[in-house]
């Protein structure tokens, strides 16, 4: 992509806009009958955290690598869990409706690229929610999610 091109993550809006997003989303989540049950007793520190996660995806800081683990890190999390299909789903929607809420750009360019990742990402969450607590996932690079570009999510660091 020429330098001139902005990331996912400046086009969204920086770190302060997907921050309001995972904040109100998880409001959306602790108040949803279906997800309450599995972030109940989440950190107060996971908005924030999963907003430098999916940040960094999209081409903002390295601050979850560098600060919180990296990707391994982020799957980890996920083991164990058994989420369902419907729990996917109903994620999916409430980001998706908080993403209108709080006034991510809603141009077709962008919402099919963040929609596309969010696909992608709660299918792998839902795929690792099935492992045993004891698994050892494999190191991977951070996925960096762009415009539809060619090559798919995983782009290896400079």
């Amino acid at each position: 992509m020429p330098d001139d091109v902005p990331t996912l993550y400046q086009w969204a809006g920086g770190g302060e806009a997907l921050g309001r997003l995972t904040r109100t989303f998880y409001d959306k989540v602790l108040a949803d009958e279906l997800l309450e049950p599995v972030f109940r007793n989440m950190s107060p520190d996971h908005p924030g955290h999963v907003a430098a996660f999916i940040g960094e995806v999209f081409g903002g800081p390295r601050t979850y690598s560098v600060s919180l683990g990296g990707h391994r890190a982020m799957v980890m999390h996920h083991l164990d869990r058994h989420l369902t299909e419907p729990q996917r789903r109903r994620w999916v929607e409430l980001l998706a409706d908080a993403a209108d809420h709080v006034g991510l750009p809603d141009d077709p360019e962008f919402r099919s690229a963040f929609m596309a990742y969010v696909e992608w990402g709660t299918r792998l969450a839902r795929i690792n929610s099935e492992f045993e607590p004891d698994h050892q996932p494999a190191e991977e690079p951070m996925p960096q999610w762009g415009w539809g570009v060619p090559g798919g999510p995983y782009q290896p660091q400079e």
